[in-house]
């Protein structure tokens, strides 16, 4: 199973450091009117797949996959209160040959970026595949409804901000996903 790294436990204690120091107040009249864009949301190309191989690289030797599907984002904010914002990720699961169990957790990370500069708060997550003797898929969508960006003011545009979702890999996946390779299924 994939371990935080040291750096994104740290990552996790800020973005939740984050979220409390933006707080969130404001009536539920003003939270409906929303005056401006959300932050653009995507996810990172290199990390959107996961292929966890227990040996070879090879489709005998696949522990674990995944696939993210589709991210949706909606968001709140007005005056100069923080970006309140939902985000729902689809997620494809798959156990491969080498797949150990009937369940496992497959970790992704969500990042709030200034656009195209640096990461604001990033913290790993962990959602679980559960798989059953008639299936080696898993479909699942989760929903994060805690994401909170402060803004320095009124005029500080949710375009101005990323939130980036992908998996966490390793170094071996990261490069197996950068070489383009993929592994063609046989007909059944």
């Amino acid at each position: 199973m994939h371990k935080a790294p040291h750096h994104a436990l740290i990552a996790a204690g800020l973005f939740g450091l984050v979220a409390l120091i933006a707080g969130c107040s404001g009536s539920k009249a003003a939270l409906e009117r929303n005056p401006a864009p959300c932050p653009n949301v995507l996810v990172l190309s290199e990390a959107a797949r996961l292929i966890d191989f227990d040996g070879e690289q090879t489709l005998d030797d696949i522990a674990w996959t995944g696939e993210i599907e589709d991210v949706v984002l909606s968001c709140r904010y007005f005056d100069d209160k923080p970006i309140k914002a939902e985000l729902e990720i689809a997620f494809s699961l798959g156990k491969g040959p080498r797949g150990d169990s009937n369940s496992h957790d497959f970790i992704y990370f969500v990042a709030v970026t200034r656009r195209d500069q640096e990461v604001i708060a990033k913290r790993d997550l962990a959602v679980r595949g559960k798989f059953s003797r008639s299936s080696n898929t898993y479909t699942t969508k989760v929903k994060l409804d805690d994401i909170v960006i402060p803004r320095a003011n009124e005029k500080t545009s949710g375009t101005n901000f990323e939130i980036i979702v992908g998996f966490a890999l390793d170094r071996e996946q990261a490069l197996y996903n950068r070489s383009g390779k993929s592994l063609k299924f046989p007909h059944l």
